[in-house]
């Protein structure tokens, strides 16, 4: 596994022990990327990488010019990959690593008034295959709070029902992975 394009392009990454992390392969990181290019969706942008495994996605992110990423995974060992990848590019700087649970993190990010929980402008979202239509709507949910005029992308093994008000705009199936980038309705006035 390796960063594919951008500032640390070739850069060799490390993958968390054990067979609970799924690392998204190069090819589809690539083509990924290349559609969020053609966006204008990278560039400068606050990324959040849910259930990061190994950071790949976020280090690609800042890799092609966003200016931070957090980085959330639950799992330990997951997050020593990351700690080891954001060293191996130097990106630890521009890196928040949270070991916690996805959807609490997130249920509390909404509840918050921080700024640096909210807003951010490119999600980029990997949980398990086996998540349920229930548990990505508590995921889009909370995106429409803290992603409103962002985009996010989804990684899933079928495709996302997604909520009213979102906007599918491109969805490509790589093998067994289905990518799927949205447009988040704009934030509710009650948050």
């Amino acid at each position: 596994m390796r960063v594919v394009a951008g500032e640390v392009r070739g850069r060799r990454l490390v993958a968390p022990a054990g067979s609970d992390t799924r690392p998204t392969l190069d090819r589809v990181r690539e083509a990924m990327f290349n559609s969020l290019v053609s966006l204008d969706a990278v560039r400068d942008a606050r990324v959040l990488d849910l259930y990061a495994g190994s950071g790949a996605l976020g280090i690609e992110a800042i890799s092609r010019g966003a200016s931070s990423c957090v980085f959330i995974d639950v799992d330990r060992d997951a997050r020593r990959a990351i700690d080891t990848n954001l060293a191996t590019t130097g990106y630890t700087d521009r890196s928040t690593v949270v070991g916690r649970d996805v959807v609490s993190w997130l249920q509390e990010s909404v509840a918050t008034a921080d700024p640096a929980r909210r807003d951010f402008d490119l999600v980029l979202v990997d949980p398990p295959y086996a998540t349920d239509e229930a548990q990505w709507t508590v995921l889009f949910d909370a995106l429409t709070v803290l992603a409103a005029g962002g985009v996010v992308v989804a990684e899933s093994a079928r495709s996302v029902v997604c909520p009213e008000g979102w906007d599918a705009q491109r969805e490509k199936r790589y093998g067994g992975t289905l990518v799927t980038i949205l447009l988040p309705p704009d934030r509710p006035e009650s948050v």
